[in-house]
């Protein structure tokens, strides 16, 4: 498998490490509720807000990593920036994350922004192919 598939499984896998928090704070708020999780989760605030609001950002932030791999992919368009793209978007989540759950307002939106131009360069990379070959 390569480089590029291998951070879509692992930014997949972030989808639910950014999950375990919430589900944390939802049973520390005196259990969690599994007949209506959503509804205990908008009652969520300070840390358990900010995982509910990671969490869901993952979902958002994936949907563009995984159709900008998929592009490059499908286009065979390949080679170290490919991959070095989807390796920094990976380190970048984790970092979200991180910022995310401490509270690193400023911290987390540039890493955010550098997540979201790797997705969007992978999905313009078949454009500048022959560069890359």
């Amino acid at each position: 498998m390569s480089i590029p598939f291998w951070c879509v499984f692992i930014s997949a896998l972030l989808i639910y490490v950014a999950r375990m928090p919430v589900a944390k704070a939802m049973k520390e708020q005196g259990g969690y509720n599994n007949h209506l999780p959503r509804q205990q989760q908008a009652q969520l605030t300070g840390f358990g807000a900010r995982a509910v609001a990671a969490h869901q950002n993952c979902f958002e932030a994936f949907i563009l990593f995984a159709v900008g791999v998929l592009m490059a992919h499908t286009t065979q368009t390949q080679g170290w920036l490919i991959d070095s793209l989807a390796i920094i978007f990976v380190i970048t989540r984790v970092i979200y994350l991180l910022c995310y759950w401490g509270d690193l307002a400023w911290q987390r939106s540039l890493v955010w922004l550098i997540g979201l131009v790797c997705s969007l360069l992978l999905m313009i990379s078949p454009t500048f192919r022959t560069v890359l070959l």
